[in-house]
């Protein structure tokens, strides 16, 4: 397998191809979704469906270098984490939670360096799901093969939910959160279980990270759910989308919320969710490298995670994207076009860390 962080969304994966980039090609084309047998569906009820379970060790419990393991943790919270696209392959739709080798890599590159931003907090529970692969990242408007793929992930997604809340949470207040796949998985969960239900009391927030979320979606896809507008709103909805500061943004915006005009029909309302991670307020769209709490330097991926430094990122909010000026000397390598996708947690890890705390803290009292 290619050992690069395949967490590619559609947004990224298209804005790459867009500037030049080449997408990973088929050789020869990839069967039919119906052709293919699929993958044995997880059980949930039993521990190893789970890339990370509280109180079983595992690399959720990862911490940065330098920093010890997190101790008076609020254990009355949870996390439910859902990590992006892990499984590159020319000739697969969907992974199999039989193999070792992807849940290694799922292991090193994103449980340990995403899901372990919430452990100085929280329970946190990571499904394994049979991701759709990176061929379903080209079906723009999921109409096609990639829109069964991601179905079927999401049929996982959502019985890993439903056997957590009914085994698991015990009806602890809980937060939200995943990337690129992850995220997407998150969109269609918070449409069909937490919008307008008693569940989104208990909701801290959902960190819908690294997805095309368009904020139409507010008022038509939910009804109820809102933006985290301040850094001590519960019960909403979080989304950035980083680039560097040489990214051409009339090119994605031309892009994003293609999927969201393709079915309302309307421009307006496509723009791209971002609340900015330096601030978590949408009355402060932009910061300062000053306000930086905390970015992991280096390519995400197995070894240890390098020890997180302050002040070295600047960002700012900007037609829906989360424009990023981070210090050379975090050593980052953006993807062709100027995506920062593989570093969106990364880049803010402690401020997700501080933020979480505080929202945790609103939601009390």
């Amino acid at each position: 397998m290619n050992r690069t962080l395949t967490a590619i969304g559609a947004l990224a994966a298209l804005a790459s191809s867009m500037a030049g980039a080449q997408a990973p090609q088929a050789a020869p084309p990839p069967p039919p979704f119906d052709s293919q047998p699929q993958p044995t569906p997880p059980d949930y009820a039993t521990d190893s469906a789970w890339a990370a379970l509280p109180g079983v060790p595992g690399p959720a419990d990862t911490v940065p270098q330098g920093r010890k393991p997190a101790t008076g943790k609020l254990r009355g919270v949870d996390v439910f984490y859902v990590h992006p696209t892990t499984f590159r392959t020319p000739d697969r739709w969907n992974a199999d939670l039989a193999d070792a080798k992807v849940n290694a890599w799922t292991d090193a590159s994103v449980i340990a360096r995403q899901a372990a931003v919430f452990n100085a907090c929280c329970n946190v529970f990571a499904p394994r799901y049979r991701q759709a692969s990176f061929l379903a990242t080209r079906d723009r408007f999921m109409e096609g093969d990639g829109g069964k793929a991601y179905a079927l992930a999401y049929s996982d997604v959502l019985a890993a939910f439903d056997q957590w809340q009914a085994s698991r949470n015990q009806g602890r207040p809980f937060i939200l959160a995943g990337h690129s796949q992850g995220g997407e998985m998150l969109m269609r969960l918070l449409a069909d279980r937490i919008d307008g239900t008693p569940l989104q009391k208990r909701m801290v927030a959902a960190y819908a990270i690294g997805i095309d979320f368009s904020v139409g979606y507010f008022g038509t896809r939910y009804r109820t759910l809102k933006p985290c507008d301040t850094p001590v709103r519960t019960g909403c909805v979080l989304a950035w989308n980083a680039v560097s500061p040489q990214a051409d943004l009339k090119m994605l915006g031309g892009f994003a919320g293609s999927r969201f005009a393709h079915i309302h029909g309307r421009e307006e309302g496509k723009t791209p969710l971002c609340i900015n991670p330096l601030t978590f307020d949408m009355a402060k769209p932009a910061a300062s490298r000053a306000a930086s709490k905390g970015a992991i330097p280096g390519e995400p991926g197995e070894g240890q995670m390098r020890a997180a430094v302050r002040s070295k990122v600047a960002a700012r909010c900007d037609s829906g994207f989360l424009v990023v000026d981070a210090d050379p000397a975090l050593d980052l390598q953006p993807l062709a076009g100027g995506s920062l996708h593989y570093h969106e947690y990364g880049l803010f890890f402690a401020d997700i860390q501080a933020n979480v705390a505080q929202r945790i803290k609103a939601l009390r009292r």
